[in-house]
């Protein structure tokens, strides 16, 4: 859920996609796999969670993934509209 309403806020995609944010923002880069071990260990995020958190970073213009799986905090600014 993007906005959770009567669930645990763990579970909200904009919670998780933060503490994904936190790690890369520290590391730059990491693989996916590494990412996942990262961010699960404090509150045992669940692998669906992590991917539309990634996803959504990813639409937003604040990560970028390679084809070797890769992860990239990159926070692109949006131009004029």
């Amino acid at each position: 859920m993007l906005l959770p309403e009567n669930i645990n806020p763990k579970l909200c995609v904009y919670y998780n996609a933060s503490l994904i944010l936190n790690t890369l923002y520290e590391q730059k880069s990491i693989d996916i796999i590494t990412l996942y071990a990262e961010v699960k260990k404090p509150d045992n995020m669940p692998i669906s969670i992590f991917l539309l958190s990634l996803d959504w970073l990813y639409l937003i213009g604040a990560i970028d993934i390679n084809d070797n799986g890769v992860v990239f905090y990159v926070f692109k600014k949006f131009k004029n509209l």
